[in-house]
């Protein structure tokens, strides 16, 4: 999987034809949260809640970062996980059994939300059926990976991703005073339809802000062979790149939440009510091209959530075993690995059968739920970026870095209480 050489590149083009790890962690954290949370929050408060886009950015921007220094810079040429297991022995295996658990509840939407797409667009077939078809594609492209073929995918998808959503927002049209009034309310409107403001907000940070995905990054700068400090500026470049396009397709979705749902007076309940108001206003070809977004939306997040968690449960698996000590194996190619792969993109199915809840609300549920992990993660990796025992003195955290982490740590404290609170009320 891992590329044999990672040469710097040279040239303004030579940096864009190296950039990879980043598109492929962002496009696996968009998946169908940020298309139903994007699409709920415009649809039922506008722009008002436009603020938590600022804030979730942030925090995924700034833990993100220190992960990525942490795996580039620390003296011990170790990964993320192992300074966990450092830190406290109990975070491998912690790690290792979210990974099989949050694999399980996030390939379910995804998987659910694939079949809904293609039984929706072409009006034949079973949810079930286009699910487990797409999910073993992903099965046939992970079992054996190779890093640069999962690349390109994501290239080629990322272009139809940004010509459906980016494109279909443009022509609906959005409100650039709204969006400037939106960013700067940093208030929760009163509730408005099913869903409340605060577990739209949870669920925004819980897909955007991010809690065990971020752990999922060092694996692909493992896979492209950036490993040492001198990758630390492309790494840079390329994530600051992945984010300005997650920024973009974020906002295009809640432009079209904002301008077509709330305009009207109207709620997303279902998969197919965005495309259906899109074919009112541009027509069967623009709900077949939104269709067509959302479809690469998915099948990205398909494959990632498994590539990503499985190498997280099968790092963690080994180091919980081998303690302080060795890998007894390579995590990339341990059956542990490909059993995870396995159980993430086939147990997911279950949710497909008839009378399982909706696409909508296993997507909201499951992005609040995964907010419980903040604090753990966000602690650990204060301690190891902090701490020159960890990282070396030469990248340990400047005080404003410290400064923020601390701040961050008492908001994913809120977040996670949120999160438990907004879910249970879901539920019951």
């Amino acid at each position: 999987m891992i590329e044999p050489r990672a040469a710097l590149p040279q040239t303004f083009f030579g940096y864009l034809r190296s950039f990879g790890p980043g598109l492929i962690v962002v496009m696996t954290w968009m998946g169908a949260g940020d298309i139903v949370e994007m699409s709920v929050a415009g649809g039922n408060y506008g722009y008002a809640l436009m603020w938590v886009i600022v804030l979730a950015v942030a925090m995924r921007y700034v833990f993100v970062s220190l992960i990525a220094k942490y795996q580039l810079c620390n003296p011990h040429g170790e990964g993320v996980l192992d300074g966990l297991g450092r830190l406290h022995r109990m975070y491998p295996p912690v790690l290792m059994f979210s990974a099989i658990v949050m694999g399980h509840v996030y390939e379910s939407y995804v998987t659910v939300g694939i079949g809904e797409v293609f039984v929706n667009l072409l009006g034949r077939g079973t949810v079930w059926g286009w699910a487990a078809l797409w999910n073993g594609l992903a099965l046939a492209i992970l079992f054996r990976p190779v890093y640069g073929h999962v690349e390109r995918v994501f290239k080629v998808l990322l272009v139809l991703l940004t010509l459906s959503f980016l494109g279909t927002a443009l022509w609906v049209g959005p409100s650039p005073a709204g969006i400037f009034r939106g960013t700067l309310a940093f208030a929760l409107p009163e509730q408005v339809g099913r869903f409340s403001p605060l577990l739209i907000t949870i669920g925004m940070l819980g897909a955007i802000g991010g809690s065990l995905l971020n752990l999922v990054y060092p694996y692909f700068l493992e896979d492209k062979g950036w490993t040492k400090p001198r990758h630390r500026r492309i790494q840079t470049h390329d994530f600051l790149l992945a984010m300005v396009v997650m920024i973009v397709l974020d906002l295009a979705v809640w432009t079209l939440g904002a301008e077509l749902l709330h305009a009207k007076g109207l709620q997303i309940s279902t998969m197919d009510d965005l495309p259906l108001l899109l074919s009112e206003v541009l027509g069967q070809w623009g709900r077949t091209l939104f269709y067509l977004g959302i479809f690469a939306v998915m099948f990205t997040s398909v494959v990632g959530f498994a590539l990503g968690l499985a190498r997280l449960a099968s790092h963690g698996f080994l180091r919980w075993r081998a303690g302080p000590g060795p890998l007894e194996a390579d995590y990339h190619t341990h059956w542990s690995y490909q059993a995870v792969v396995v159980w993430c993109l086939l147990s997911p199915l279950v949710w497909t059968a008839p009378g399982m809840p909706g696409f909508v609300t296993l997507t909201l549920v499951a992005n609040s739920a995964q907010v419980v992990l903040m604090p753990l993660i966000a602690a650990g990796l204060w301690w190891i970026t902090a701490s020159p025992h960890f990282i070396g003195p030469t990248y340990r955290n400047r005080w404003w870095e410290n400064a923020v982490m601390g701040f961050l740590f008492l908001l994913s404290l809120w977040a996670a209480f949120g999160s438990v609170r907004s879910v249970l009320g879901a539920i019951f």
